[in-house]
């Protein structure tokens, strides 16, 4: 299932119209600021396609005009509201965009002097919180479907990571299935959207 999820959310700069492997330079295979909550910056082939060949960031989605948007909770006057806007490379840059782990009270007011925020060029500023225009919905929203299926992520090596998640793909069921003892809390997402899964609509 994750295989077949990971096929249709595939990204490609080759083909007609693009690169060819031979004279892709490495800022073009390079993550880049604009990838963030877009695509994936861990889950790439290894070899002559690295970083040519990409995966779509896990809450990513493309609109009308083809662009690839990244969803973020509005902030107003320092509150995180629950209303949930799509944002483009290009739009995001006019905003500060505060990340999905800052301190929240019960009301979802922001906690702290100052919070960590996202400006244009990938830079990053400590702001008021009433400043902040945006933020993430979940830290999961930077990796892929794949690589978000890594427990303790934070802590691998950038090189394991990219091994792993390409690496879970070729894994097959177990006769007699069992839970793992280490998850992320993903894995009966996945399962579901797959469509491999037949579900009963009522217990």
């Amino acid at each position: 299932p994750l295989s077949e999820i990971t096929h249709k959310r595939r990204l490609s700069a080759l083909g007609p119209g693009g690169l060819s492997r031979d004279r892709a330079g490495f800022e073009v295979r390079d993550v880049h600021p604009t990838h963030y909550g877009r695509i994936c910056p861990i889950e790439t082939p290894e070899g002559q396609n690295i970083g040519l060949i990409n995966s779509m960031a896990t809450y990513a989605r493309i609109n009308k005009h083809g662009f690839i948007e990244s969803p973020y909770r509005r902030v107003k006057d320092g509150h995180v509201t629950d209303e949930v806007v799509y944002l483009s490379a290009i739009e995001e840059g006019k905003y500060k965009i505060g990340q999905a782990n800052s301190k929240v009270d019960k009301d979802g007011k922001l906690q702290g002097e100052f919070i960590n925020c996202r400006v244009e060029g990938g830079n990053f500023v400590m702001v008021e919180p009433h400043e902040v225009d945006f933020i993430d919905v979940t830290p999961m929203q930077v990796v892929s479907v794949a690589a978000s299926l890594i427990p303790f992520l934070e802590n691998d090596d950038a090189n394991r990571a990219l091994m792993g998640s390409n690496m879970q793909r070729q894994a097959v069921p177990l006769i007699k299935t069992d839970a793992p003892f280490v998850g992320t809390g993903v894995e009966g997402v996945v399962a579901k959207d797959s469509g491999a899964s037949v579900l009963a609509l009522h217990d």
